[in-house]
């Protein structure tokens, strides 16, 4: 059997730190806490972490300093939890190789999400987890995480068409692609009927990821976090 994934909370505020660790855990998960400077360097030191999440209650400066320690294409995936209004900072991060950045408040849900989508891409985690602007979206139990703690299910025609755009990033869409790689789920699948299919899943979805092109079809711009 393999190794159970390791993520480490880095001064992870208690009442977010319980609930994620919890989620972590039931998701078969080791999860292991620093909230003092000490503690922090010891278990990033040790090596053989998977996902590093960096607490607001950390400066956003020494946040970036872990990252820089730590980091890099040989360490562990960090995810930074940074407030709204440090939209700087949140760039600095990324373009020092924070795996995502989360602003807060946030919904715990999502960050396990979150993790789990980034274990999955190091090979360590089995769930289909599409992180969009506003929502992270469980493919395999067809479940939309929206950030307010709200949760949809999306239906198996909804499923169908959310592959076919991942399938096809940045490629219009026509309508006969559509009808043909993702049938509707009753006999109205033509025209004006893929045109409310596709509105009702960018509502569902709550983004803006997935683009009406006049007179050609219907493009997928992936969000940041699929470029790998």
């Amino acid at each position: 059997m393999a190794a159970r994934a390791v993520i480490a909370l880095v001064y992870v505020a208690d009442v977010v730190a319980t609930e994620l660790a919890d989620h972590l855990e039931r998701r078969g998960h080791d999860v292991r806490q620093a909230r003092q400077p000490w503690e922090a360097e010891s278990l990033l030191a040790g090596k053989g972490i998977d996902v590093v999440v960096v607490g607001d209650s950390l400066s956003q400066t020494e946040g970036r300093d872990l990252l820089r320690r730590h980091g890099g294409e040989d360490g562990p995936d960090f995810i930074l939890i940074c407030r709204p209004a440090d939209l700087v900072d949140k760039v600095l991060a990324l373009e020092l190789g924070a795996a995502d950045v989360v602003e807060s408040p946030l919904n715990v849900r999502e960050l396990a999400a979150r993790v789990g989508r980034l274990l999955s891409r190091r090979g360590r985690g089995t769930q289909e987890l599409i992180v969009l602007e506003n929502a992270t979206v469980d493919l395999r139990s067809a479940i939309v995480m929206h950030r307010s703690g709200a949760e949809e299910q999306l239906s198996p025609g909804q499923v169908a068409l959310l592959r076919l755009f991942l399938a096809s990033p940045r490629k219009v869409l026509t309508r006969d692609d559509i009808i043909a790689a993702a049938p509707a789920e009753n006999a109205d699948a033509f025209d004006r009927s893929i045109d409310s299919r596709i509105v009702r899943l960018r509502r569902k979805l709550d983004t803006e990821t997935i683009t009406t092109i006049r007179g050609a079809g219907y493009r997928f711009d992936p969000p940041r976090q699929f470029a790998d």
